[in-house]
C-alpha cells in the first residue's frame, strides 16, 4: 500500500497463519495492499519478519509472530501477542498447513504419525486459531471475517493424497458449521480452495512438464498468480463481500467447477 493512500481495509487488523511463505505470504501482501494491519504468523519467525519488513517498506504496518498452530497453548499466546501488537483483531486467515510433498504417499506408506500431523496442523490449527480469536472478532459486531484455506483437494479426491484430502475436505465442512454459528454474530466465514498458484511452494512439483501440464489442464490455460489469490482473499474481507457466507470458493482456472 502506497504511503498516504487508503484501502478498503483501513483500520482493520488481520492475522494470517502460515504467512511467511507461498500463498500465505501473498495473502499478507494482498491484505496489506488494502491497508489492513497484518500479523504474519509462522513457525519460521525469520521468514515472517522478512514479510513484515516488506509490508513496512511498501508503506504498510505488520508484525511477525511465532506460533505452532497445532498447539492450543501456542495459539492462545499468539492471540494475546497479536492483540497487544495490533489492538483488536478483525480478520483471521487460517492458512497454515503441513509442508507440501511429504504427505503425498500411498495409504500403505502413510504412517499414523504422519496422518495425525497433517490433520493436527490443518484441522486442529483451524480450530485452535478460530477459538483463540473468536472473542476478539465477534466483539467488533458486524464486519468480522474468517477465511479458511482449503484446496482443490478439498473438493476432489485423488490417489496417494489421503491425509491431504482428509484435512482439506474437513476444512470445507468446518467452514459451513462456523458460518452458521457465527453469522448471527456479524461474522462472515468463507473458505477458498486454490488450485496451482505460482509461488515457490510449488517448486517441489518441478517447473518442467508437471507444471506445464497443470496449466494445460485448466480451461483458462494457465496457473494462478500469487497476486491474484492475495487480492481475492483481501476482497473477501471487505464490506463488498458481506453477503457471501459459508462458501468454499474454487480458485483454480476452472479445473473444478461442479461444486
Amino acid at each position: 500500500m502506497a504511503e498516504g493512500s487508503m484501502g478498503r481495509l483501513e483500520s482493520k487488523a488481520a492475522i494470517v497463519t502460515g504467512g511467511a511463505h507461498g500463498i500465505g505470504r501473498a495473502y499478507c501482501l494482498g491484505l496489506a495492499k488494502e491497508s489492513a494491519k497484518i500479523a504474519v504468523v509462522d513457525l519460521d519467525l525469520e521468514a515472517a519478519e522478512e514479510v513484515a519488513r516488506t509490508i513496512g517498506e511498501q508503506g504498510g504496518e505488520a508484525v511477525a509472530i511465532y506460533a505452532d498452530v497445532s498447539s492450543e497453548a501456542s495459539t492462545i499466546a499468539m492471540a494475546a501477542n497479536a492483540a497487544e501488537a495490533l489492538g483488536s483483531v478483525d480478520i483471521l486467515v487460517n492458512n497454515a498447513a503441513f509442508a507440501r510433498g511429504a504427505d503425498r504417499v500411498p495409504v500403505a506408506d502413510l504412517t499414523p504419525d504422519l496422518f495425525n500431523l497433517v490433520m493436527d496442523i490443518k484441522v486442529g490449527g483451524t480450530f485452535y486459531c478460530t477459538k483463540a480469536f473468536m472473542e476478539q472478532i465477534t466483539k467488533q459486531g458486524e464486519g468480522g471475517k474468517i477465511v479458511n484455506i482449503s484446496s482443490s483437494a478439498g473438493k476432489r479426491g485423488s490417489s496417494n493424497t489421503l491425509a491431504y484430502n482428509a484435512a482439506n475436505f474437513a476444512v470445507v465442512g468446518m467452514t459451513q458449521s462456523m458460518a452458521r454459528e457465527f453469522g448471527p454474530m456479524g461474522v462472515n466465514v468463507n473458505c477458498v480452495c486454490p488450485g496451482a498458484v505460482d509461488t515457490h511452494r510449488m517448486d517441489d512439483l518441478g517447473r518442467g512438464d508437471t507444471w506445464t501440464n497443470m496449466a494445460a489442464n485448466t480451461p483458462i490455460g494457465r496457473n494462478g498468480t500469487d497476486e491474484e489469490i492475495g487480492d481475492f482473499i483481501a476482497y473477501l474481507c471487505t464490506e463488498a463481500a458481506s453477503w457471501i457466507q459459508g462458501q468454499s470458493i474454487n480458485l483454480n482456472g476452472g479445473t473444478i467447477m461442479e461444486h
